[in-house]
Parts: structure tokens; sequence; C-alpha cells
């Protein structure tokens, strides 16, 4: 019986630890709404600016995971380099120890107090801000609540000898210690809930310092476990990214085994109380790795590429690379610049139509995942440019310059909508995919008709925008035409096929469906040049 009551109430004790810190996390993440995540991918030119973006925002969300599981996602989506990554990484892990040291403070007697103020204001206040401030110290009460029961339950067996045999067995085997961290801390995804059990359990006199210590170090690699699994499925650059925060751990964990005995003398002058020793003891740790691997970052990150070899993919590069806003005042050159990033949307939904179509025909799941990453770029040059071009307006400009911009927005509208058709043919693809959908080779060979009648489009109106010739818009209009021919022919094609049993339903309507995106690309491209020949008469 007495064993039943230590069990579960660890395990609930634990349970409201865990939630307590993501009540905390959850809390100050609405708070600070989508500045977080501005932060992180804005504020990370270098590894020491990186180190303490990483610092700072896990500090705020109380867990190291949920940083770099977000960093997972940036580096597969090319918004962070690797390089970058492994700075926050760092700093993160920094950050995360922030929560150990909170608990080491006992705070345990302002637990119901807490959970009591942290309720009312989350149910009565108002503002928003408040509210989550009111559901942060909310989860502050409960982490404190869950850390009193584990060690309420846990003091009665400090005198057992059974007891104490077990936790001795961590002191006399480090290895043991390492694994038995690693496992409850990959079981719970929170390296804070193994530092706040070893920090009850050590307060009762269940564990040393020397037996603590292993446990904390094998926390640290167990927390890697929750990006190891974000990055399951993801591009090579963010499987390397889960990969180093790994190895920071471990090659950490390697260099303090060696020293141990040195590592808890040191831990030990820190502090006369066990719970703060503790606490130190995963603090230390941190600082050490981010000091002996941050002026290297740049080294390890191509160790790394060489322990994990592979192609990394195209990074697709958000935001524009010409607009720059001295250049407002001369608008001449300003419009020079818009018209080089609508090129360069152009030639990014041209791609995104490429890695659709691959995906078709070849089943390249790759392909299609990317065509997400550059729908996310087009909307951000899309947004980029067309602001840009609204600054234009209130400048002086000649009649000629007036005139160009309603032409400019109107391509970036229908460019935009070239890269909406593209998911919609990426959707497509994954319908054929999944389902296993057949094609006779009939349909397979009219798809790609249509599909390099497309592609040819995009490159007479690419030329079109760098040349800003009538001329050359006029070859892309003639294509349109070629178009809308090919797509009431395929459609006719289809009936006939479909009346002779040669044609799969589903695969027909996806086919049906195939030839209607092409047919609205040539659309939207047809106004892109309609754009350029200077037809489209708008008005600011």
């Amino acid at each position: 019986m007495e064993k039943q009551i230590l069990i579960f109430g660890i395990i609930g004790g634990l349970g409201l630890f865990i939630y307590g810190i993501r009540l905390m996390g959850e809390g100050l993440q609405r708070a600070a709404g989508e500045r977080l995540r501005s932060i992180l991918k804005s504020l990370t030119s270098t590894p020491l600016k990186g180190m303490l973006v990483g610092l700072g925002v896990t500090s705020l969300i109380q867990s190291s995971s949920a940083t770099t599981v977000m960093l997972v996602g940036f580096v597969n989506a090319g918004l962070m380099t690797l390089k970058q990554a492994l700075g926050v990484i760092l700093g993160a892990d920094i950050g995360t120890t922030i929560t150990a040291q909170i608990v080491a403070f006992k705070l345990t007697e302002y637990a119901l107090p807490a959970i009591g103020l942290g309720f009312f204001i989350n149910m009565f206040v108002k503002r928003r801000f408040w509210k989550n401030l009111g559901l942060f110290i909310f989860g502050f009460g409960i982490l404190f609540l869950g850390l009193n029961i584990m060690m309420s339950v846990a003091k009665p067996f400090a005198n057992s000898e059974a007891a104490k045999n077990i936790f001795i067995n961590f002191s006399r085997s480090p290895l043991l210690g390492v694994l038995a961290g690693m496992f409850v801390t990959s079981i719970a995804q929170s390296s804070s809930a193994t530092i706040g059990m070893v920090i009850a359990l050590a307060s009762v006199g269940l564990l040393d310092l020397s037996s603590a210590i292993p446990i904390i170090l094998g926390d640290n690699i167990g927390t890697c476990i929750t990006a190891m699994l974000a990055s399951m499925d993801t591009n090579i650059s963010a499987r390397r990214t889960a990969i180093g925060h790994a190895l920071f751990k471990v090659i950490g964990t390697l260099i303090v085994l060696s020293i141990l005995p040195f590592y808890i003398k040191i831990v030990s002058l820190t502090s006369t109380d066990i719970a703060r020793q503790c606490a130190n003891a995963h603090t230390i740790f941190n600082i050490a790795i981010t000091a002996l691997f941050l002026p290297f970052t740049a080294f390890f990150a191509n160790f790394i590429k060489r322990i994990v070899p592979g192609k990394e993919e195209e990074v697709v590069e958000l935001g524009p690379k010409y607009l720059e806003k001295h250049l407002i005042n001369t608008p001449l050159v300003a419009l020079d610049a818009s018209t080089k990033e609508i090129i360069r949307m152009a030639n990014l939904a041209k791609s995104m139509v490429s890695n659709a179509m691959d995906g078709f025909l070849n089943s390249n799941v790759r392909a299609l995942a990317s065509v997400g990453r550059k729908e996310r770029a087009v909307d951000s040059l899309q947004e980029a440019i067309t602001n840009y071009l609204m600054e234009l307006t209130q400048v002086q400009l000649s009649p000629e310059q007036a005139n160009k911009i309603p032409s400019l927005l109107h391509s970036i509208n229908d460019i935009e909508r070239v890269g909406d058709h593209s998911e919609n043919l990426v959707e497509l693809a994954e319908r054929k995919i999944e389902q296993s959908l057949p094609f006779s080779n009939e349909a397979i060979a009219e798809l790609k008709d249509m599909y390099n009648k497309v592609l040819k489009m995009c490159d007479k109106i690419i030329k079109a925008l760098e040349s800003n010739r009538t001329e050359d818009a006029q070859v892309a209009l003639d294509m349109e035409d070629e178009i809308n021919k090919l797509t009431g022919i395929l459609r006719q094609n289809h009936i006939q096929r479909l009346g002779e049993g040669k044609c799969f339903v589903l695969s027909g309507i996806v086919f049906l469906d195939m030839v209607s995106n092409f047919e609205k690309i040539g659309d939207h491209l047809a106004n892109v040049a309609e754009a350029v020949a200077g037809r489209l008469q708008w008005q600011i």
C-alpha cells in the first residue's frame, strides 16, 4: 500500500507539475502573440544573437523543446539556416534552466494562493493580456502544487532503507542515472519535469548530489527526443538541426561524466541547499556546453553535414531582395526594383507549377512539399511589393510612372493566383498518390502537353516582364489561345474515353480538375501579359 501511495503520488504530482509548466508557457506565448516567432526569425544573424534570442524566448515559454521544435519547423521551411538554428538551440538550453531555478526557491506554500489568484484573473478580467497573465499565474500555482505532492508522498520514505538502497545505486552507477533521466524525460516530454522530480526527491533525502547529477545529465539528453520526433519527415536541414541538438547534449554529458567527481565538487560549492545544488548543476551544464560550442557553430554545422550526408533542398527566401526604402524618392529606380521582385515572384510561381507536376507524374512527395514553402514566399512578396508600390504613390510621379503602378499591382495579384492554382494541383497529385489512381497513357500524355504549354507561357511572361515590350506580351497572349483550344479538346477526349470504359471515374475527376487549373493558370498569365501590353486601364 505504501508503495502504491509513493507511485501514485509521484505520478500525480508529476502530472500536475508538467501541466503547470505548460500552462505557464501557454499563458506567456498567448500574451506575446506572434512576436516570439518574429523574433526567432529576424534576430538570429550571428550565433551570439541567436543564443541570446533562444535564451530570452525559452525563458518566457519555459520549454526548450517548444523552441527547438519551432526551429526545426523554421529550418524545414527555409526561414533559417542550420548555423543560425544551432546558436538559438544553445541559448534555449540555458533558458529552460530558469524553471529549475524557480522550483529551487521552494515556493510550495504559495501554490494555492497562486492558483486562486490566477483563476480569478483569467476568468473575470476581460483584457486579453491580463487573462493570459492569469493563466501563467494559475500554471505557476499548479506547478508548485504538483511539487508539493511529490515531496509529501516521498518524505515518509526518506528513512526507508529499501528506498535508500534503490537511489544509492544511481550514485554507484552514473550510467544508470543517465539512462533513468533519459527515460523519464522522454516519457514526460519535459526536462523541467524531470528536474522538478529530482529536486523533490533530493529535498526529502532520497537523492544526494552524486546520485542526482547523472539523472540531470540524462534529462538533458532526453529533452532532445521531442525535436527528433518533430524532425521526422522533414528536409535534411531540419533533421540536422535536431541531431545537432542531441549531439550538443551527448558530447557535453560524456565530458562531464569523464570529470564527474570534479563537477560534483564544483556544484557543491555553489550552495549548501541540495535543491539549489540540483538546479545549479542543470544551469552550469548548459552554460558550459554553450560556452564550449558557441564559438564553433560554423565548424559544428559542417561536422553535422558530414555525419548526416545528403543533398540540401532548395532554400526559399522569404521577403524582398530589391525593395529599398531609400529608393522611394527615385521613382524610376523604385519601379525597376519592384519589377525585379515581380519577376522573382513569377519564377517562384513557375517552379511551383513544375514541382506540382513532378509530384503528380513521379509521386515525388518532396517536390509537392516544396510548393507550400514557395507559396509562403510568394504571399510574402505579394504583400511586400504591394506595400512598396502604395508608398510610391505618395511621391511625385510622372504620368507614365503613375500609369505603370496599377499594371504592376494587377500582375502581382495574378501571379499570386498562379501560386494558388499550383497548390490545387498539389492536392490533386496527393489524391492520385494516396488513392493509387490509375491513368491511361493517353491521359498522361495530354496532361504533359497541357503542362508544357503552360510552362512555355510562364517563360514568355517572364521575358515580357523583363523586356517590358508589347511584342513579347503578345506572344504570351497568343499562347493562351492555344491553351484554351487544347482545354476543349482534352475534355472531349476524356468524355470519349469515359464512354469507352477506358477511364476510371475518380481518375477522370482528377484529370478534369488538372486541366481546369492549368487553364486558369493560363488566364492569369494572360492578365499579366495584358498588363505589360498596357491594355489594362486601372486607376489608383
